[in-house]
C-alpha cells in the first residue's frame, strides 16, 4: 500500500519532470495532475518550486565556472584531479576536440 496519495504522487512527478528538463514528462504529467483534481494554481506552484530547486545547482555550476576563470591563467586542468569524465579519459582531446 502506498503512503502517498495520487495528488502527492502527481506533484512529485511534476517536480521530477521539471528537474530533469523532460518536456515529454511535463506534457504528460500536467494533464494527469488536472485530471486527478489539482487546480491550475496548485500545478503552477509545484512547477515554480521545482524550477527553483532545479535552478540552484545550475547556478552553483555557473559560479564554479566563473571562479575557475577568476583564478587566472596559472590554473590548469591538472588542478581538477582525475578529470571530469566527460571526455572518456583523464586527458586528451576533450569535448569536441577542445583541449
Amino acid at each position: 500500500m502506498s503512503e502517498l496519495k495520487s495528488r502527492e504522487k502527481s506533484l512529485v512527478a511534476l517536480g521530477a519532470a521539471v528537474a530533469s528538463n523532460c518536456v515529454p514528462c511535463v506534457e504528460y504529467h500536467v494533464p494527469v495532475a488536472k485530471k486527478i483534481g489539482l487546480s491550475d494554481g496548485q500545478i503552477k506552484e509545484a512547477l515554480q518550486i521545482a524550477d527553483k530547486v532545479r535552478r540552484h545547482p545550475a547556478r552553483m555550476v555557473l559560479e564554479a565556472a566563473r571562479a575557475r576563470i577568476a583564478e587566472g591563467q596559472n590554473s590548469s586542468a591538472d588542478a581538477a584531479g582525475s578529470g571530469c569524465g566527460c571526455t572518456g579519459s583523464n586527458r586528451g582531446a576533450g569535448i569536441s576536440g577542445v583541449s
